[in-house]
């Protein structure tokens, strides 16, 4: 008995239990780290055959159901900050309509499918890189060293963060910040969200951590809350303007990674957040050098099948 599924968006026959065990292994790394899972989702079904347009679209939809199911459970815990989240996806779905319309255009061009490989190599890299550095300088330095470097390195940044208009307390949270910023910030992951098809978790998380100044905990249980409105929005966008959402591909990655967050979000409060960290510095690495590889190995193997012309 054959347990291939044809996708008829996605033009391809693709295992049925292949595409559960993505769902569930990309949920449960959304409930553990506070990303839609969208970086590490949408490359793996340009491996299996799926067109990276429609990877990306329809991987959209998925990070919906894993972004709901983690929230919840992160909610139970108290760890989501629904002012910074919504100051976020405020941006976020500004972000989403710029992303989509910059997608027609790319497509009209041909030139989309690249443009997702090579943002996605370039993004995974520059912050796997920079969390893996950080995290590791974090785990070596003692906790009174590390006390120093916090007192005294981000003066200069706290001061311009101080200056600017519009100042808001976050008690969750337990920052001061304008809320221009969360707005900025949470247009620029819209606009990857709709590029890259991913809930921009994996960029969210360190900016959260480094830039707004959020304890991680707080960081896993908001990045969600925001990843799942902003995903809803992209996702809706998708299937009306570009066509590329394959709905039997998305309820299977749904069913899949609905299951997986759950078990992700319990074992999260388990974990210190350096460790966390360092983790998903490595798996978001490791994802980088594939699609670097695949990006550079693609020509040689293309002119293989074509007889070398």
């Amino acid at each position: 008995m054959s347990w291939s599924v044809y996708l008829p968006i996605a033009g391809a026959s693709v295992n049925i239990f292949l595409l559960f065990g993505l769902g569930g292994a990309v949920g449960f790394l959304s409930g553990l780290f506070g990303v839609g899972g969208g970086f590490l989702m949408t490359p793996l079904l340009i491996m299996a055959g799926i067109p990276p347009l429609v990877a990306a679209a329809s991987d959209s939809n998925q990070i919906v159901a894993a972004s709901t199911s983690a929230t919840y459970a992160h909610y139970r815990m108290g760890n989501v900050d629904f002012k910074m989240g919504a100051l976020l996806l405020i941006g976020g779905i500004l972000g989403g309509g710029l992303g989509v319309q910059l997608i027609k255009v790319l497509r009209s061009m041909g030139n989309a499918d690249f443009v997702i490989k090579i943002t996605y190599v370039v993004m995974l890299g520059v912050v796997g890189s920079y969390m893996f550095v950080e995290s590791l300088q974090s785990l070596r330095k003692s906790s009174r060293t590390s006390k120093t470097v916090e007192t005294s390195k981000p003066s200069l940044y706290l001061r311009i963060l101080q200056g600017l208009p519009f100042q808001m307390k976050f008690a969750k949270s337990g920052v001061t910040l304008s809320i221009f910023l969360p707005i900025i910030l949470g247009t620029f992951v819209g606009i990857l969200a709709a590029i890259m098809g991913v809930g921009g978790g994996f960029i969210m998380v360190p900016v959260m951590v480094y830039l707004l100044r959020m304890p991680m905990h707080v960081v896993v249980g908001t990045s969600l809350f925001q990843i799942l409105f902003t995903c809803v929005n992209v996702t809706v966008l998708q299937a009306i303007e570009n066509h590329t959402v394959d709905m039997i591909l998305a309820i299977i990655l749904l069913l899949g990674s609905t299951v997986g967050a759950q078990f992700g979000a319990r074992i999260s409060r388990r974990l210190k957040g350096d460790q966390l960290k360092i983790i998903l510095a490595s798996v978001v690495l490791i994802v980088m050098v594939q699609m670097l590889i695949e990006l550079i190995l693609s020509p040689s193997i293309m002119l293989a099948y074509k007889g070398g012309h």
